[in-house]
């Protein structure tokens, strides 16, 4: 089955060129792009159940063997991101069949948005340091051309930004990257698993530390964040909602591969660090989201706080803790991006994001106000939604350790959350509609069908938490003993050979 390992990064590469070719041929580029995201998310779906049912799953491409050539690896958390890549992909695909213009398309966003989710599936599937920066640089490549898409100026002043920061983490990350390599002799990060233990400790923090920078601004961490709500607000939203929904993850999931499976030599230091972090990205996100008038603002300083919520389970560095954190990210991509979804069809209503320009809806439109409701509601913490057992999770993993203040901190940013959600509700939904504005016809059905799509599964999540509870159990697992990954990759002899202190 290592075919199917490397199936989510082939299947759109091939179809990015066949659309490539395609160009032109609208129709045609609509269809093959549509159909190719359903097939994925079908092969992904495949992988998360052999994954599940037997384990993880290699693949070494050209036939060299680990260390020496290029490894996939799928296990739970990596099998789980490229499921939830797919079922984003499809929401997107849809959406942008009345989103996306005709001039975006012939300037070739059906391929770019094939490119990006290659290279988003790469860093997910990669099993080498140096292969994952590769797949970084694929994603950001793709990211910037289709934020920039269209070429207004606030686009290219937020692509300028947005390319700017990450262009910088890249630069660090490759240091590190060079740093390993000058102390391991290896990039695997099976190998790396081995042998960093090994490593002087101090040298090894030094790296660890590079690491964190340079992952820390792909995740909007703070202080590293003020690029992401300087540019996710200028896309169309169907771009705008796979960038909230994915690329910071990759970002998180990066940290949380290299700090369960390569430093864990001085836990008390990097991931106290990390605890900080977590609490800061928390509070500076939501205060940043309650001084925004502008909806789609709001929601770009919410991906930041939110995030907090993900570190802060990595941070605790405990089974539960990381179940919380696996949870609390397939919660949070489908809930923000359906927001960001959300929002595009209050804007064909009302003609703007800005919430003084807006009202009337909850009258007008109804079944929006509730499809509103249930991710707003969900992104806020309310019971029984996903987003409350993904928030009661690391919560109580910071009780059982006596983690208070980010207990503390926690709770409080989620009263805040309730704020914004509220915010928006009464402006956009509840209040009237002010002077001079009018509210246009009713947006095509073929916006609704994702939100709806995704509205369902958030509430299958909340109401049905207990099988998404035990994957990412399952994931957390893994992470936080990682032989079962170093022997699938390595074989059983390097799996007996693994030191790390706990």
């Amino acid at each position: 089955m290592s075919w199917l390992v490397g199936a989510p990064v082939i299947l759109p590469l091939a179809v990015a060129a066949l659309l490539f070719v395609l160009q032109g041929r609208r129709e045609a580029q609509r269809v093959i792009s549509t159909a190719s995201t359903a097939l994925l998310v079908t092969l992904s779906a495949i992988l998360l159940y052999r994954v599940s049912e037997g384990g993880i799953l290699v693949a070494q491409f050209g036939e060299w063997r680990a260390p020496f050539g290029i490894s996939f690896v799928a296990d739970h958390l990596s099998a789980i991101m490229v499921v939830i890549t797919g079922v984003m992909a499809v929401a997107t695909a849809v959406y942008a069949l009345r989103d996306i213009d005709p001039d975006r398309e012939a300037l070739g966003y059906h391929p770019l948005f094939q490119v990006l989710l290659a290279g988003i599936n790469g860093a997910f599937l990669t099993g080498d340091l140096f292969n994952m920066y590769v797949w970084f640089e694929v994603l950001l490549i793709a990211s910037f051309v289709l934020l920039t898409l269209g070429n207004r100026r606030e686009q290219l002043e937020g692509g300028i930004k947005y390319v700017a920061v990450n262009l910088v983490s890249s630069l660090v990350f490759l240091g590190a990257i060079g740093l390993v390599y000058g102390v391991t002799g290896t990039l695997n990060m099976a190998d790396l698993a081995i042998r960093l233990p090994q490593a002087p400790g101090g040298l090894v923090s030094v790296i660890a530390m590079l690491f964190m920078v340079a992952f820390g601004i792909k995740a909007a961490l703070f202080p590293l964040f003020f690029w992401l709500p300087a540019s996710y607000h200028t896309p169309p939203q169907a771009i705008a909602a796979i960038f909230a929904g994915m690329l910071t993850k990759v970002g998180v999931y990066a940290l949380i591969r290299v700090f369960t499976l390569l430093f864990v030599h001085d836990v008390a230091y990097t991931h106290t660090i990390l605890l900080w972090i977590a609490g800061f990205t928390m509070v500076t996100g939501v205060l940043g989201a309650a001084a925004q008038n502008d909806f789609r603002k709001i929601l770009s300083f919410h991906i930041i706080s939110q995030i907090g919520y993900m570190i802060m389970g990595l941070a605790l560095y405990t089974p539960l803790a990381l179940l919380g954190a696996v949870f609390y990210i397939v919660h949070h991509i489908i809930v923000k991006a359906n927001l960001f979804l959300v929002a595009g069809i209050v804007r064909r209503y009302a003609g703007s994001f800005d919430l003084d320009r807006l009202g009337g809806l909850y009258r007008r439109a109804p079944f929006l106000s509730v499809l509103f409701l249930v991710p707003a509601f969900s992104l806020a913490g309310f019971p029984p939604l996903s987003g409350f057992w993904a928030k009661l999770v690391v919560v109580l993993a910071a009780a059982d350790v006596g983690a208070w203040p980010i207990v503390a901190v926690a709770l409080v940013v989620g009263l805040l959350t309730i704020y914004s959600m509220t915010k928006i509700w009464q402006a956009a939904f509840w209040s009237p509609l002010p002077d001079g504005v009018e509210l246009a016809p009713r947006p095509s059905g073929l916006l609704y069908a994702p939100v709806i799509g995704l509205a369902l599964l958030t509430l299958a999540i909340g109401f049905w938490s207990g099988p998404f509870l035990a994957v990412a159990e399952a994931a957390a697992t893994e992470l936080m003993d990682p032989t079962a990954y170093v022997r699938a990759v390595l074989g059983d002899a390097a799996a007996a050979t693994i030191g790390r202190t706990p």
